[in-house]
């Protein structure tokens, strides 16, 4: 079984990007399933992590590494949580 507890998934993002709105959605039942929250943040609202994500939105991470960007990559977050369990 895996242990996800821990860090929530970081989503960086737009509020009006219908990709954000995809993966986050497609997120959602992963995050519930492992028991794991989604923090969702808004790069509008930070000069930086606007100049540093831009267009590159959305962008999913956990535990401080990139899992994906613009759709969600199921794969990669299952992998995540598996290592993040050992």
């Amino acid at each position: 079984m895996i242990d996800a507890s821990g860090a929530p998934f970081v989503l960086y993002g737009r509020a009006w990007c219908h990709l954000c709105e995809d993966m986050r959605a497609a997120l959602e039942p992963i995050a519930a399933r492992f028991g794991v929250a989604i923090e969702w943040i808004d790069i509008d609202e930070d000069a930086d992590l606007e100049a540093r994500y831009n267009e590159r939105v959305p962008v999913l991470m956990l535990d401080g590494v990139e899992l994906c960007h613009y759709r969600l990559d199921q794969n990669a977050v299952h992998a995540a949580l598996e290592k993040r369990g050992r």
